[in-house]
């Protein structure tokens, strides 16, 4: 068989993701903080951007009770479209909260505010959380004086590092003196902390949910048969099958091992929305982006005519400031492309969940990036990008927008239910109770079911706990006590 040589041209597409296109997409899942940071470092590196230093939109133009628009109507990041809200709509927005700048406030009541900002903005670390918890709790000097002894013996997981009986000696007091304040303290927050051992961690965690029943008990008490993975002999122990050891088993899993670890040294930042929404003067939704969190950069075009003058007859300058405008003219325009894709997606969330916002989270619908994509027609991974870590201020509060997009839960008619709605309807029946009708989990399952929602016992007991609502047996002492 001869060989022999030819050309061939081929046509293909494929996708190449360029600087410009991967800084873009870096650009659409930082959050305000992380954005501002990077704006920046931006701006320290090219001298051909510079800020926006123009009048910014006043915050007032997010504040619901003001019902003047017409000055609003060529501002950017802003958008109305019809919904027609109820009368809900006019009586939260009095429950609102004027900027500062706004008008809505003395110039203390900003001070005062400014003051709060910086007092959450500090690091707080575990230790005064829990002194503080300590001096709330214990009246009794010499508690406090063993509580003070116990924090200051945890380790940085959390863990008490020294035995009882060491500190009863250190403190010349009876071991059962420690065990006692131990014992209240183990029900500070958070959840775990002053336990001797992770079983110990996982048992406070478990008791404070509720959901320490013997089954758990017993699993918890064999934390290495789970590590060697001998789940016959675990199902044997606990007396449970396969489907309800697997859900012990993915329960343990959520729980913290380390639960001081989250907590020190973390400062605590105060919440500030991307998205502020409030109801339109005739009628339906007004969705603008924050100002405050906005960034506003420039491209200084009369810095780059001079410098481009100057550097005329060298290549390399000329090279180099070519690069930096055109990366600085990207920028302006990602930063515009994300501040538009941010409120496409925050406006096809709200009109989705209409229904959420005109009568609470009973309404709230089953929800999924594909439905939003397909809408605004972008690519799934765009809307995944655009929610993350952002965050929407409305008349009923404030949520990352990720909180709209719910698990589904079948309807006995074929429908769906959205898990959130299912939660808040389980609290409902729950809240509406009297001593004399105390709910089981397999009424609420009954009431469900006949409600058109098709759910098992063990999902609405692990609802019930997210809510970190006790059991009908506690809950039938509770109420018979207080009457």
């Amino acid at each position: 068989m001869a060989l022999s040589q030819r050309l061939e041209l081929r046509t293909s597409q494929s996708l190449v993701m360029t600087p410009q296109l991967q800084q873009a997409i870096k650009l659409l899942q930082l959050n305000n903080l992380e954005l501002t940071s990077y704006i920046e470092q931006e701006l320290e590196q090219n001298p051909l951007l510079e800020r926006d230093e123009r009048d910014r939109p006043q915050t007032e133009a997010a504040d619901p009770r003001r019902g003047d628009e017409d000055d609003l109507d060529d501002r950017s990041g802003e958008r109305d479209w019809d919904a027609a809200p109820d009368s809900f709509s006019e009586e939260m927005g009095a429950d609102w909260t004027s900027g500062p700048g706004s008008g809505g406030g003395s110039g203390a009541d900003e001070d005062a505010l400014s003051s709060i900002d910086q007092r959450t903005a500090t690091t707080l670390t575990l230790r005064d959380h829990l002194l503080e918890q300590v001096h709330l709790s214990l009246s009794d000097p010499s508690d406090r004086a063993i509580a003070e002894a116990l924090v200051d013996s945890l380790d940085p997981a959390g863990y008490l590092a020294s035995p009882v009986d060491e500190l009863a000696d250190l403190l010349g007091v009876a071991p059962a003196r420690i065990e006692a304040v131990l014992t209240q303290l183990q029900g500070f927050d958070p959840a775990g902390v002053f336990a001797r051992d992770l079983a110990e961690c996982l048992a406070i965690q478990l008791r404070e949910r509720n959901r320490l029943d013997p089954a758990m008990q017993t699993l918890v008490a064999n934390l290495e048969l789970a590590g060697q993975r001998d789940w016959t002999r675990l199902k044997r122990l606990c007396g449970v099958d396969t489907e309800d050891l697997t859900d012990m088993l993915a329960e343990l899993r959520a729980l913290d091992p380390r639960p001081a670890l989250a907590f020190e040294g973390q400062p605590v930042q105060p919440l500030v929305p991307d998205i502020l929404m409030r109801p339109g003067r005739t009628g339906g939704w007004h969705l603008e982006l924050n100002p405050e969190t906005l960034p506003r950069v420039l491209v200084n075009q009369r810095y780059a005519r001079q410098v481009g003058a100057a550097a005329e007859r060298d290549k390399a300058a000329r090279s180099f400031l070519s690069e930096r405008l055109q990366s600085a003219n990207w920028l302006v325009r990602a930063l515009e492309q994300r501040a538009n894709t941010i409120l496409k997606v925050a406006e096809s969330i709200v009109t989705h969940q209409e229904a959420f916002f005109h009568h609470g989270v009973e309404h709230l619908r089953p929800l999924t990036l594909r439905e939003i994509a397909e809408t605004i027609e972008m690519h799934e991974s765009t809307v995944s990008r655009v929610t993350a870590n952002k965050y929407m201020a409305t008349p009923r509060g404030t949520y990352e927008l990720k909180y709209f997009f719910t698990a589904t839960i079948q309807g006995a008619d074929g429908g769906s239910h959205s898990a959130e709605a299912v939660r808040q309807r389980i609290k409902t029946l729950i809240d509406q109770e009297t001593p004399d009708s105390v709910l089981s989990d397999d009424r609420i399952v009954a009431i469900l079911r006949a409600e058109g929602v098709d759910i098992a016992r063990r999902t609405v007991a692990k609802y019930r706990d997210a809510l970190r609502i006790p059991s009908s047996t506690q809950r039938r002492r509770e109420k018979a006590a207080i009457a």
